[in-house]
């Protein structure tokens, strides 16, 4: 079964109407080459499409001659390249092609951001266009379920996660062993490859010291102490999991008040499946005491999905006082502020006292069982 992504007809409008090299990230399994491929075939564009790994395109697509770049991909429309990150000096390539061939349309996808997110950048500042595929979200998965059937497979999110080939797979025990590839064939084989690290253990210690803390502050000097490794390799091997799209930080919001914390970041995972496969845990959400954690690490997901689906850009932050006050999650637009609470149970709360009085016309919202699918739809 597929099911249609949101970014379907912007990448299509780009491709069609823009000459920018359209550049789209995202973890592997999560069905960027599906998508690509559904993009070519509606547009019609005759296209040229290299796989990463074939060598035959790896040293033209690394050479920065242009007689040979042009010998690659002449009488072609689009230039399609799936795997991006395995091929070297891929940036400048693709610059000396949009400079020399303004009408070549580029489109290519991006599994890991560890060796060519600066490369690209840095050689095609002005010349691109990026793009972030995410795990199914709740608006995509609407468009074959009611309402009523959304609330009915909510567990299933929860535990299992939205990786598509697994949210499309019915049987219980089959969506874990497709999470458990997942993870051990990618998450543990191609990113500490790609990044060389010779610890393996104490990268796969320190994600399931960040499984059980989603939600909470992390200190970074506990996790090293705990793993008994330097701070600096700690924070390298958190931003080799954050360009490996596994995890992402909030950081607390700190304005006006002397007394908010700021110092530590939150961390969640992109997918919920991919994190509870990292504690073995599968149970769900009534029989677990993180529900809470889940539910928080679930609407968070949904959010920066809805964002980025729709090029929203806001500032997105937790927020929380030493004397205990608390928001799980705001957003920032334009000096406006949008706060979040989530509570997996159904009972109201009121916004913090501290909250309203020092942000004068910020919005509050709470987020639970009864409501979620009114914000997330």
């Amino acid at each position: 079964m597929y099911i249609s992504r949101y970014l379907t007809e912007t990448l299509k409008n780009k491709l069609k109407h823009n000459n920018k090299v359209i550049v789209l990230y995202g973890a592997r399994q999560l069905g960027k080459t599906t998508l690509s491929k559904k993009i070519i075939k509606e547009t019609r564009l005759k296209t040229i499409i290299i796989n990463g790994d074939q060598e035959k395109y790896v040293d033209v697509l690394s050479s920065k001659n242009l007689n040979r770049l042009k010998s690659l991909v002449e009488g072609y429309e689009l230039l399609f390249i799936d795997e991006a990150q395995r091929i070297p000096d891929l940036g400048i390539n693709l610059k000396i092609m949009h400079d020399e061939m303004p009408k070549l349309k580029i489109l290519i996808t991006v599994s890991s951001s560890i060796n060519i997110a600066n490369i690209i950048s840095e050689s095609l500042t002005g010349r691109k266009l990026t793009y972030i595929l995410y795990p199914l979200s709740l608006k995509e998965i609407s468009q074959n379920k009611n309402k009523f059937e959304l609330n009915e497979m909510l567990d299933d999110l929860l535990v299992f996660g939205a990786y598509p080939e697994v949210y499309t797979t019915i049987n219980h025990n089959q969506k874990k062993e497709l999470l458990y590839e997942i993870v051990n064939s990618y998450l543990y084989k191609d990113i500490l490859e790609l990044a060389q690290i010779k610890h393996h253990k104490k990268i796969k210690d320190l994600l399931k010291l960040l499984s059980y803390q989603i939600g909470s502050e992390v200190s970074i000097l506990e996790l090293s102490n705990n793993l008994g490794i330097n701070r600096e390799t700690v924070e390298n091997y958190i931003r080799l999991l954050e360009q490996s799209f596994v995890i992402y930080r909030l950081s607390g919001y700190n304005k006006n008040l002397r007394k908010e914390i700021s110092k530590q970041d939150k961390f969640y995972f992109y997918d919920l499946g991919i994190r509870n496969t990292v504690i073995d845990n599968f149970s769900f959400p009534d029989l677990r005491i993180d529900k809470g954690a889940l539910w928080e690490n679930f609407i968070i997901n949904e959010r920066i999905k809805y964002l980025s689906d729709n090029r929203i850009y806001r500032g997105k932050y937790f927020w929380r006082t030493y004397t205990g006050a608390e928001l799980d999650y705001i957003e920032e637009s334009d000096g406006k502020l949008i706060g979040y609470e989530m509570k997996y149970s159904k009972n109201k709360i009121k916004p913090p006292k501290t909250w309203v009085e020092t942000y004068l016309g910020s919005e509050f919202h709470l987020i639970n069982k009864e409501n979620y699918l009114d914000y997330l739809l």
